[in-house]
């Protein structure tokens, strides 16, 4: 196994990739504003969600992902200004990303719904140590090094239209395609390339009565060189305090995820996906994830005026 690693690390490091580099959420409904800026001050409050996902459990080398996000309406409403920071991990190889977010709002009157236009600006950065590999030969200088890239810019964009009860949207949260190169590790040559990916989401909450809300969502992820994913999660809301649903992602993975409201502010949440694909599963224990979403609500936004399903 350890052979296999390596080879599949030399083989990224020497050629551009290919397939999809975006980091994976099971909560991608708690979690928005990371694949679409147009969702900035949705909620009518300051937010912060910090989310932590392990992937593929027991697996060596395996991505992790920490992602935390904060977004706030200004302005009347009229706009929403958020913050992204997102550090993904796979073996000893780590893309760090800072990206400010800014969404302006389109209302259409009373009992209209809402049109967000979002840009995304910020950047990424590549690192790690191929010192943390093991190799067949003790003392490699070839695997000696870190890798240290320059941090580049990019930008992306996104709309979002909302209801009370629905939502869609669309984005591409980084438009250029940067080459990451490490002089240390590879003469100057590529040593990975961003691959511009595109997200559709959508949601919609029905009310079955008083104490129970069903909300499926969707999300579809399309990029080049890779197959479309979809991900589709059927959250049933028992008295607007616990929720539980059942995800499934196409030619990937199978789950659920629960979570329970402890205040009006203050909701966390659990997700494990279980891989069914090329027998990945006898290699792993499934993917974890744990979700904590706040919100600061002013003193004049103490009473909600209609619940926030998303």
């Amino acid at each position: 196994m350890n052979r296999i690693y390596l080879l599949v690390l030399i083989i990224v490091f020497n050629f551009n990739a290919s397939a999809q580099q975006d980091a994976m959420y099971t909560h991608y409904m708690f979690n928005t504003l990371g694949v679409n800026p147009a969702y900035a001050g949705s909620r009518d409050a300051l937010t912060v969600t910090a989310l932590h996902r392990s992937q593929w459990v027991g697996f060596n080398g395996a991505p992790t992902t920490q992602t935390l996000t904060l977004h706030s309406p200004i302005m009347n409403n009229n706009l929403g200004v958020g913050l992204s920071c997102v550090n993904d991990r796979v073996g000893p190889i780590s893309m760090t990303s800072f990206y400010l977010d800014l969404a302006y709002k389109i209302h259409f009157g009373e009992g209209g719904g809402k049109l967000a236009i979002g840009l995304k600006g910020g950047g990424s950065a590549m690192s790690g140590s191929l010192a943390a590999l093991k190799t067949e030969t003790a003392g490699d200088n070839a695997f000696n090094n870190n890798i240290e890239s320059q941090f580049l810019p990019n930008f992306g964009f996104g709309i979002y239209y909302s209801k009370t009860r629905w939502y869609i949207g669309l984005s591409t949260p980084r438009l250029l395609e940067n080459n990451y190169s490490s002089n240390v590790v590879t003469g100057g040559t590529d040593l990975a390339s961003e691959k511009r990916h595109y997200f559709l989401i959508g949601g919609v909450a029905i009310e079955m009565n008083e104490n129970l809300t069903f909300k499926p969502t969707s999300l579809v992820k399309l990029t080049n060189g890779a197959p479309v994913q979809l991900d589709l999660t059927a959250q049933f809301l028992i008295k607007n305090k616990f929720w539980l649903a059942p995800m499934w992602r196409s030619n990937a993975a199978a789950g659920m995820l629960v979570g329970f409201q402890f205040t009006d502010q203050l909701s966390a949440g659990y997700s494990f996906d279980w891989s069914f694909v090329n027998k990945t599963y006898t290699y792993n224990e499934g993917s974890h994830e744990v979700l904590l979403r706040y919100d600061f609500y002013y003193n004049h936004q103490r009473k909600i005026k209609s619940p926030r399903y998303f």
